[in-house]
């Protein structure tokens, strides 16, 4: 079972404001990108509806800023999985600047998302995570 992942990421240029900072919706993005890669490896996807019938739309995401983030710079995502409940995950992200040096912490991060299934009108509904998913998931130390 997995509760943590790393992942570096190259600031490129499109994701910089006209200040030549990092635009702060990158930050969420950057979380999301995380997200799934932490779940490619665990073998999954987070496009589940089709193998296990469920979706993840998020109910929170939030991140406070620390420092910039600026063009070409290296930042470091660290995921850890904050709470793990029937129905829903909650990731905490830490976002730390490794290039240039010094290493710096710029960004701290939330998401919670909740499976879901959708009923023969559409209508999602909160579902049980299902075991294949949940056996490979547990709650960082």
């Amino acid at each position: 079972m997995a509760s943590e992942f790393k992942m570096t990421h190259r600031v490129e240029f499109a994701d910089t404001d006209m200040a030549g900072l990092v635009h702060f919706a990158n930050y969420l993005r950057y979380m999301e990108v995380a997200e799934h890669a932490f779940l490619r490896t665990l073998g999954l996807s987070i496009a589940m509806e089709q193998k296990h019938g469920v979706g993840w739309p998020r109910v929170h995401a939030s991140c406070d800023y620390v420092a910039p983030l600026r063009f070409e710079d290296e930042v470091e995502i660290h995921l850890k999985v904050r709470e793990k409940k029937g129905k829903a995950l909650t990731y905490d992200f830490l976002f730390r600047r490794v290039k240039p040096e010094p290493v710096l912490e710029v960004a701290r991060g939330r998401i919670t998302t909740v499976c879901v299934s959708r009923d023969g009108s559409g209508q999602m509904k909160a579902v049980p995570i299902p075991d294949a998913v949940a056996r490979k998931i547990e709650v960082a130390p």
